[in-house]
């Protein structure tokens, strides 16, 4: 019986030692500030990780994190320039730098103080986007989106100055890091909370839902026209190098046809002079008009004509009478 009363009163004794213990020390992680107050009033920061020690019941701590914050910020529609609506939607990384002026001004708390970074970084969104126009604002994204002609009008644009315009078009639009711009905007007005901005980045740059279709179509159309040009001019050159093609072949078909009809001359030329000169006595004279002859008789006699008239005196008809 009296082992068990001790037993008890040691256990009692660990527990009320343990509770002592933890009234009268805290431990902060790594990744956090620890914030004593006595008295409701700020009496140390802790930002080192490790056991710490505090006065019970007197002092208190809270816990703030020291890490990086993701912060989503709000979609929301903001006017360029030119006077057009852009929706943009963006993220915020940020950060406690100093845990006293965090507490002391926000009461170390991170929705209050993401109520405040929203504010801030929408008036310097709204500010930035307020100085640029579309065309700026869509080239001057991280991803550089290429919208540098989505209002120019290809009428009256000749066909071989497009792209050299278009690259031109292009070199105009100043390309800026938006998420640079916008930290600047946003400078040093947060230190007055102990937080900092470290990055603002636009996940969304788009148009309103009900200026997308006549913006697409607007594109279309233009992307229709610039291939209709080039098919034009496609077109065009065709026709000029056929055109050419077509002379250069006629041209060399003359020539052709000259060279033939004088090799022809010549070798008819050179045909009657070898005749000429075999038949230049009166023996062969003779027998060439005899095979001429033949020949006549041949042809006379072809495709199925067996009747043959003759001269009397004709020097076939002789043969036939058996006259030498």
């Amino acid at each position: 019986m009296k082992e068990m009363k001790k037993l008890f009163l040691l256990i009692a004794v660990a527990i009320a030692a343990l509770i002592v213990f933890n009234t009268v020390t805290f431990t902060t992680k790594e990744n956090e500030y620890a914030v004593v107050k006595q008295f409701g009033k700020i009496d140390r920061v802790v930002s080192n990780p490790g056991l710490n020690a505090k006065i019970p019941f007197v002092q208190t701590v809270s816990k703030i994190p020291k890490n990086l914050q993701f912060y989503d910020l709000p979609q929301s529609d903001v006017i360029t320039s030119d006077k057009k609506t852009m929706i943009v939607n963006a993220y915020i990384m940020w950060e406690v730098t100093d845990a006293k002026k965090f507490t002391q001004s926000l009461s170390a708390n991170t929705s209050t103080a993401e109520g405040r970074i929203d504010v801030i970084t929408y008036n310097a969104i709204k500010t930035t986007i307020s100085n640029m126009t579309q065309e700026e604002l869509i080239a001057s994204r991280d991803d550089s989106i290429d919208v540098a002609n989505a209002d120019t009008s290809l009428d009256d644009v000749e066909i071989k100055d497009m792209e050299s315009e278009e690259e031109e078009k292009k070199e105009e639009v100043e390309v800026i890091n938006l998420s640079t711009k916008l930290l600047e905007h946003v400078g040093t007005q947060c230190d007055q909370y102990g937080i900092a901005i470290d990055n603002i980045e636009i996940k969304v740059l788009d148009l309103p839902d009900e200026n997308k279709s006549a913006v697409y179509q607007r594109m279309i159309t233009e992307r229709n026209n610039i291939a209709a040009a080039y098919t034009a001019q496609g077109q065009s050159e065709a026709q000029i190098i056929k055109n050419t093609t077509d002379k250069e072949v006629s041209v060399m078909l003359s020539e052709a046809n000259a060279s033939a009809d004088a090799i022809i001359s010549e070798g008819e030329a050179e045909y009657m002079k070898i005749l000429s000169d075999a038949y230049n006595d009166p023996e062969k004279a003779e027998f060439y008009l005899f095979v001429r002859s033949l020949d006549t008789v041949k042809a006379s006699l072809s495709n199925g004509q067996t009747t043959l008239f003759l001269d009397k005196d004709s020097p076939i008809a002789q043969i036939f009478q058996g006259v030498e």
